[in-house]
């Protein structure tokens, strides 16, 4: 059975009602939006734990980079699906979606409010939505594409998605070489976009009201706040982070292409300044902050709250969302 599934579905019995299943809240927005500071005060107030859904952060020892909740933010609440996989071992959606379906249930079944902080649209939607019936995997096409990519940047499969499936393409960052390796594979070897294969035979999320809560401030606002935080990274000691995970896991390690460790391993090569990887990285987080507010846009039925997670009147909205949909008012 499917974590979270009802398990009367398909037995010829009725469902339960809606106002009965345990509710699940879907915490999204832009990197740099104050998920996490709103997550952490949601799950102490409400008896919550909280799921991460954030392509990077599955990965054990990328922590700067990853923006991962320190050491004592973990500890205030429980967390699932953080470190939870070597940077070695390629994990894809569909892992994510069975291992974070399986931490649901269990959340649910010690009566614990289950909250979903979503970074990566893709994770979200195969959690929420389901899986489509992927055709076979092909190796020699896999390698095409790593070389290709290898030799003229995950940019250029980037640009190759696009245009076989721009829907898919909006919604993968274009250092994220084993995605769009994926995509690609898919829209190949099955005929069609991506996009429309998930459009059937997917199993989606059931036996929970799901809540879905979005943050929205202000894009000035928010590019600064990437923009700082960016920097923060390089001050805390990103490119020495690199530098270990680099000769630990060598730089043929896909999690070592995403944003800031692109930029700090660039730095180590002797290929940009410093100054210069702090403002690529910049750079790219705001570009990838719009494609996060487009993906989520597409999100059905989110409560958009316009500011940042730390901030109180945000909170406040949050909980009374919450409560109402709680007492089945929503």
């Amino acid at each position: 059975m499917v974590a979270g599934e009802n398990p009367q579905a398909g037995s010829g019995q009725a469902n339960p009602p809606l106002e009965s299943l345990p509710l699940l809240v879907v915490l999204l927005g832009a990197t740099a939006s104050g998920k996490t500071a709103l997550s952490l005060r949601l799950a102490e107030a409400l008896r919550g734990e909280i799921v991460s859904c954030d392509s990077v952060a599955v990965y054990r020892d990328l922590e700067i980079g990853a923006a991962k909740p320190t050491p004592e933010e973990r500890a205030r609440v429980p967390h699932h699906m953080l470190d939870i996989v070597s940077p070695e071992t390629p994990y894809t959606a569909g892992d994510y979606s069975r291992d974070a379906r399986d931490a649901l249930r269990q959340i649910a079944a010690r009566q614990r409010l289950p909250i979903v902080v979503g970074g990566t649209g893709l994770y979200l939607r195969a959690l929420l939505e389901g899986l489509f019936a992927a055709p076979p995997r092909s190796e020699t096409l896999r390698n095409r594409l790593r070389q290709r990519a290898a030799a003229r940047g995950s940019d250029y499969l980037h640009r190759l998605l696009a245009r076989l499936d721009p829907r898919s393409a909006a919604g993968i960052h274009p250092n994220d070489t084993p995605k769009l390796t994926r995509a690609l594979e898919v829209c190949v070897t099955a005929r069609q976009p991506i996009s429309q294969a998930w459009s059937a035979g997917r199993e989606p999320l059931l036996g929970f009201r799901i809540l879905r809560l979005g943050l929205d401030p202000s894009r000035e606002e928010l590019y600064a706040r990437i923009n700082h935080r960016a920097a923060a990274m390089f001050a805390r000691g990103l490119v020495e982070e690199t530098q270990t995970l680099l000769h630990r896991y060598g730089p043929e390690c896909w999690p070592l292409a995403s944003l800031g460790y692109k930029q700090a391993a660039a730095l180590l090569r002797g290929e940009i300044s410093r100054d210069a990887a702090i403002a690529a990285t910049q750079q790219g987080h705001r570009n990838y902050a719009k494609r996060q507010a487009t993906w989520f846009r597409r999100e059905p039925e989110v409560h958009w709250l316009r500011g940042f997670g730390e901030d109180a009147a945000i909170e406040s909205a949050a909980l009374a969302l919450i409560a109402n949909s709680m007492r089945g008012i929503l």
